[in-house]
């Protein structure tokens, strides 16, 4: 295995895990008081736009921000992304008119796809092999945790004020003070593990391609943020209030960040691609009891499966994406899997459109976890047969 003799400190990683958060803070910043802050900037008539637009961006300006990383490097450009997530973020609460606070909105996915995708080449640098796999769980993990805390506070702050949440965006700029002080630039490329010895080198590898990579990540974020989007609606419909809606969409996400730090466990266990299905079987089985019962005694197993499924798969899949990555352009590698990321997130702002979407949604979100971990069993069972066929 090639290892550099250059280490990141512990605080050059927690800031690393600290840029990740901001992944999710794009749009949970808002979400608790969308509607004053809509009715502030002058946008009360499409409220949720706020919310679903950056992840629209995201999908649109993610090819792009993985050219310039590869052309300019992970390193200058989490820089610059860092600089202008703050600007952009903060500067929402200056635009008045409401083309503006869209395309700044817009522009704003744009950024955090070029954020996402550097933050995650520079960890393919700095580690390899299984400490990579372990910092790629933790960077999950730092995702979801920033959903719980960024969701809790924006609540809190917009109580107050309608701009108070917007100042949270300013994290950036810590972050990027941070990043400045603890995580030196190399100039050396990420090293896959094709170049590696370890249970990573399988036949796996090789007849998985990066395309089945990107297919499952939109799949397994579209069935697991379905959840996100139904859950608030059908259970108030069905009487539940609001703090124990969050309170449930909270446990999901601390029950990801569980998940996602034994996922390495489960991988070195199991193997990648059981392990995926294994998460697609759980989403399954999560959207099932959603759509049964209101009952606590189903909800909680319901949350507990759905965590432990977007646990044992986007991280994953993170990792799958580096692996298969030609280093030369793995920032373009990782700018696609952003856009799968995001754009498993906007196709569930679909699905309200469907008539009685509360019922028709969980049987679709089940029905496509159920047909996927069926192709991912298949595709195991050919992938056998091809390696006992080259033996």
């Amino acid at each position: 295995m090639k290892s550099s003799i250059e280490q990141l400190s512990n605080a050059g990683q927690f800031t690393l895990l600290c840029i990740a958060s901001l992944t999710i803070m794009v749009g949970s910043v808002l979400a608790p008081g969308v509607l004053s802050i809509a009715e502030a900037l002058n946008v009360s008539a499409h409220p949720g736009w706020l919310v679903t637009l950056p992840a629209l961006g995201a999908m649109v300006f993610a090819p792009v921000a993985g050219r310039i990383i590869d052309q300019t490097g992970a390193y200058r450009c989490l820089l610059s992304g860092l600089f202008l997530y703050g600007l952009l973020g903060m500067g929402l609460v200056l635009l008045t008119e409401p083309l503006a606070v869209y395309t700044d909105r817009f522009l704003m996915g744009g950024i955090t796809a070029l954020v996402m995708a550097s933050c995650t080449l520079l960890i393919s640098q700095w580690y390899q092999g299984k400490a990579r796999l372990a910092m790629i769980a933790k960077q999950g993990m730092a995702i979801e945790l920033g959903g719980v805390v960024f969701l809790f506070a924006g609540g809190l702050l917009a109580s107050i004020n309608w701009a108070l949440p917007l100042s949270i965006y300013l994290l950036a700029w810590f972050f990027l003070a941070m990043f400045i002080l603890y995580v030196p630039k190399r100039n050396s490329r990420p090293e896959t593990d094709s170049d590696e010895a370890g249970p990573a080198l399988t036949g796996h590898q090789r007849y998985f391609s990066l395309k089945a990579v990107y297919a499952s990540t939109l799949l397994a974020m579209s069935v697991f943020f379905s959840l996100i989007v139904l859950l608030p609606i059908t259970l108030g419909q069905r009487g539940m209030d609001e703090a124990d809606i969050g309170y449930l969409l909270a446990f999901i996400s601390m029950m990801a960040v569980v998940s996602a730090y034994v996922m390495p466990a489960v991988v070195e266990r199991l193997g990648p691609l059981p392990t995926l299905t294994t998460a697609f079987v759980l989403f399954a089985l999560a959207h099932a009891l959603f759509l049964l019962s209101s009952a606590l005694t189903s909800l909680i197993p319901a949350a507990l499966f759905s965590g432990m499924g977007f646990g044992f798969s986007i991280p994953l899949l993170n990792h799958m994406t580096i692996q298969r990555s030609n280093p030369a352009s793995m920032g373009r590698c990782l700018s696609f899997y952003t856009m799968a990321i995001f754009s498993g997130q906007f196709l569930t702002s679909s699905l309200t459109l469907l008539p009685e979407f509360q019922t028709q949604a969980f049987v679709l979100a089940m029905t496509v976890a159920l047909m996927t971990a069926m192709a991912l069993l298949l595709n195991q069972r050919l992938i056998k047969q091809r390696i006992l066929h080259n033996a």
